[in-house]
């Protein structure tokens, strides 16, 4: 767990930014300034129709004394409780989601050396960092159930061998916990990564909430990491597109933090919403003094586990984990339903389940659906079951011998970069096999690349493409066209 003694302190309990923008936004202002909706909920009566008077009073710019501008402000003391929650070195607040922190974390990483070792199931936007510095990408490949289709974490035997094998190592790159909440041993790739020279850099994006209570996994930083990306709307609580960068106290914090904060700098709009920020602050108060709200949230998701199980209709992802020797521990906060044992695949699950029931879950896949319980939400475990089991049976005969597979990745023909800004061109999808792509291609959820700039475009890619996108709620992030009739490859000389 966090420092206990720190979450404890009365000044975790308040939340200095949030307190100073609600104080600011009540006064009765004549502004004549930016945002141009001037807080007037009636003469911008579209606006106010939407939203209501209150977060558009919230809605302040930035610099302004007392509440951001100047040494010893509400901001600065928001960011210092935050890098206090946490056990950081430094904590930046982050109002383009993690996306921007990963971006930040791999420019940053630039400075160190000329490649990333980097998992090859991180989110796009580690890609995309790729692309702006220019490194090059020597992967360390994830386990996969096959028959699930997912993709979990590296050991750190796995990051080890890839290490010794780049003697100009930049960092080492990392995700834990996956979207289906298996969780590494961080530990152990954290000491494996310092053996080697480099930073150890986590996305957590999915774990803001780890260490604020004993049955959450222990968080990234508490076990060595060296900058840690955290998407604090996830599951912490904040607005949705918030969240925070965390650098670690260990050996690489004075080389980051100076290389971290110019980037920041290169990144962040110069014009931050209050409302992103506040909740920022809000969120780590709420955190900081939740152990009973989110031991509460535990025992729901506990409950739609036992109530799954006692269907006896569909499984548990969670329950085949103790197969793979990369996952050292799972988030008791996702709830990861096999749906194919129950005979619908997760996409239409996932589509039936709003549409009829008007439950949403984040994430589904050709063969599972994955329901998350937010630090300090109390969803009806019951609400949730009867709407699972109330699903459409048999099998539906196009998921039976067919199930949908993730495809290999295509050899590697050039840097992330070089094919990014190489010429290109759009060509019918199936010509685009054997050639390199231009593009970053991502089923989406969950935004893991399946083909990278750079590397070759196989059949089996462009089928997984076609198929995804002919699934309810299917999307294929970085294709030239919705239905990836046509893909971008490199016009090779």
């Amino acid at each position: 767990m966090n420092d206990r003694s720190i979450l404890e302190s009365p000044a975790q309990r308040r939340a200095p930014y949030a307190e100073a923008v609600a104080a600011a936004g009540r006064l009765d202002w004549l502004r004549l300034n930016v945002p141009g909706h001037a807080a007037d909920a009636d003469r911008f009566g579209a606006l106010g129709g939407l939203l209501g008077p209150l977060p558009m009073e919230l809605d302040l710019p930035p610099l302004l004394e007392g509440i951001d501008l100047g040494t010893g402000s509400p901001m600065e003391e928001a960011l210092e409780l935050a890098a206090e929650a946490w056990g950081a070195r430094r904590t930046w607040f982050l109002t383009n989601g993690a996306s921007q922190g990963n971006r930040i974390a791999v420019l940053a990483a630039a400075a160190l050396g000329d490649t990333l070792v980097v998992q090859r199931s991180v989110h796009s936007s580690v890609i995309d960092g790729l692309v702006l510095s220019g490194l090059r990408g020597a992967f360390v490949y994830p386990s996969v159930d096959a028959a699930m289709g997912i993709a979990h974490g590296v050991t750190p035997a796995a990051l080890a061998t890839a290490l010794a094998g780049q003697p100009d190592a930049a960092a080492a790159y990392v995700v834990t916990p996956s979207y289906f909440g298996a969780v590494a041993d961080v530990r152990g790739l954290a000491a494996v990564a310092h053996a080697a020279g480099v930073p150890l850099i986590v996305d957590e994006a999915w774990g803001s909430h780890f260490g604020f209570h004993p049955d959450l996994p222990d968080s990234a930083l508490a076990q060595g990491a060296d900058l840690v990306v955290s998407s604090t709307h996830k599951l912490g609580g904040s607005l949705t597109q918030s969240a925070m960068l965390h650098l670690g106290r260990g050996p690489f914090g004075e080389v980051l933090e100076p290389l971290v904060q110019r980037i920041f700098h290169l990144t962040q709009s110069t014009s931050a919403s209050a409302l992103l920020l506040a909740s920022l602050d809000v969120a780590r108060q709420q955190l900081a003094s939740g152990l009973e709200r989110i031991g509460a949230s535990v025992e729901a998701a506990d409950r739609m586990r036992l109530a799954v199980r006692a269907g006896g209709r569909f499984g548990l992802v969670t329950d085949g984990f103790g197969r793979f020797p990369d996952i050292a521990g799972a988030d008791p906060l996702r709830v990861a339903v096999d749906t194919r044992a129950g005979g619908i695949s997760g996409h239409e699950a996932r589509r039936l389940l709003m549409r009829e029931h008007r439950l949403f879950v984040e994430v589904a896949t050709d063969s599972a659906i994955v329901a998350v319980v937010g630090a300090g939400a109390l969803p009806d475990p019951e609400r949730f079951a009867a709407a699972l089991h109330a699903l459409p049976a048999p099998l539906d005969p196009m998921l039976g011998p067919d199930p949908l597979h993730l495809p290999e990745p295509g050899p590697v023909r050039m840097t992330p970069r070089e094919a990014f800004l190489a010429p290109s061109r759009l060509v019918p999808a199936y010509a685009a096999v054997g050639r390199v792509s231009a593009d970053t291609l991502s089923a989406y959820p969950p935004g893991i690349p399946n083909v990278l700039p750079g590397e070759e475009i196989t059949a089996e890619h462009v089928e997984f493409f076609q198929r995804t996108v002919k699934a309810p709620t299917g999307h294929v992030r970085g294709a030239a066209d919705p239905e990836v009739a046509s893909l971008r490859v490199v016009e090779l000389p």
